[in-house]
């Protein structure tokens, strides 16, 4: 419902900004461009969600292949004891503990084409566990916002476009990310465990959170000290030699259970097909509220606003100029990449607002359009604390950013 809201309060915010600008400032291109906007965004949702079926199809269907010959009761066993504490209503060996638990890995390793497809079925799976269809349940709320916390080890895609706009060292930003979106994951999940009643200083639950950050702070320790383009080569081979791995792995397993992979692998992909046309007019209507926000340039004034709080106070206010990266990244990553770059050319790839900009980006996730898709692919409409959660996550990883941002770069 709280999703309801805000979709709706972008549209007036947006009009009233507009309108404000058009009668003061005799702004007559302000409307013309909000229209063109609109066209603008619902063509780029549409578009999003057609590209998106060819991938979901290939993952459900080879999803479909891995649940079949065995891999849910294989992960189970790895981190069962680790998810039973924090999704207690998702019975041991079900569907959706594989899918969850692949869709993190995928997040963690940065590779989006392969989390969003895994973890909207997912959301399916605990959609058929879900008492009250039209409301979330904990278990959904717990891995929506695990997810908009953007935990990622290797944020590729920042370091291929710092390298793109000329950065001396590209991948200078990689430690600072790290730490931020550790501590927006870590925030986001102290928030649920109090909602939801979840005891993190049990043994268990503790040995798996000190073991995590053990290996992610292994993986920056390695990466870390590796060259420039080392770094890059490695991590791109890391990543694509993982994913390579787990395809194999499930088609040998399926031949091992000799099950029909072809036969099995299509079963799947069709119910790709289907869960991407269904999320067409979610992600339409929120990519739709958003264009109108930020076109109407009201994003821009709680920009100025901020900055005048905090030269108020006599803060330091250099970080302000990277805030519209933190402000687009919950609502469209390919507005806050857009910005990141947009920053970085204007002020050079290697300043200070510019590394800030490329952390910015990393240290949360699209949390509207996660909850649009995820929630409208299973047709929940009360959403309870979920977007709370989210923004929770968020704001804690832009303060963390912030301060990692100070530390290292300025």
């Amino acid at each position: 419902m709280i999703l309801n809201y805000i979709w709706v309060s972008f549209f007036l915010i947006a009009f009233v900004v507009s309108l404000v600008k058009l009668i003061f400032f005799q702004d007559v291109e302000v409307f013309p461009h909000m229209l063109q906007s609109t066209f603008d965004m619902a063509k780029t949702g549409f578009e999003i969600s057609i590209a998106l079926t060819g991938v979901m199809s290939l993952w459900l269907g080879l999803m479909k292949i891995g649940e079949r010959a065995g891999i849910v009761p294989i992960l189970s066993k790895l981190v069962g004891p680790f998810f039973s504490r924090l999704f207690p209503e998702v019975p041991k060996d079900h569907p959706a503990t594989g899918s969850i638990i692949m869709n993190f890995s995928a997040n963690i390793l940065g590779l989006d084409n392969a989390a969003t497809p895994l973890g909207l079925k997912a959301m399916k799976e605990l959609q058929e566990l879900n008492p009250n269809k039209d409301t979330a349940s904990n278990a959904q709320i717990m891995f929506l916002v695990l997810n908009t916390s953007g935990l990622t080890v290797i944020p590729l895609s920042i370091i291929a476009d710092r390298a793109t706009l000329g950065a001396v060292n590209p991948t200078s930003i990689f430690i600072p990310t790290l730490i931020a979106t550790f501590c927006s994951t870590i925030v986001g999940l102290i928030y649920l465990s109090i909602k939801q009643r979840i005891n993190l200083l049990e043994p268990v639950v503790l040995a798996y959170l000190v073991g995590l950050s053990a290996i992610v702070w292994a993986g920056v320790s390695y990466f870390a000290s590796l060259p420039q383009e080392e770094l890059q080569r490695q991590s791109t081979l890391f990543t694509s030699v993982i994913i390579i791995t787990i395809i194999v792995s499930f088609l040998l397993l399926g031949l091992r259970r000799r099950i029909p992979l072809f036969e099995t692998f299509v079963e799947g992909a069709k119910e790709g097909f289907e869960t991407s046309i269904k999320i067409i007019p979610f992600l339409i209507a929120i990519l739709v509220g958003i264009g109108l926000f930020r076109t109407s340039g009201a994003l821009t004034y709680i920009i100025q606003g901020i900055a005048w709080v905090f030269g108020l106070m006599n803060i330091n206010t250099d970080f302000v100029e990277a805030l519209p990266v933190a402000f687009l990244k919950p609502l469209s990553g390919q507005a806050a990449r857009g910005m990141m770059i947009e920053v970085s050319k204007s002020v050079g790839p290697d300043s200070f607002v510019a590394n800030l900009a490329a952390i910015f980006r990393g240290c949360a996730e699209t949390t509207f359009y996660i909850l649009a898709v995820y929630f409208g692919s299973v047709s929940v409409r009360k959403t309870r604390y979920a977007l709370t959660g989210g923004l929770i996550a968020d704001v804690a990883g832009i303060i963390a950013a912030i301060f990692v941002g100070y530390m290292f770069f300025h």
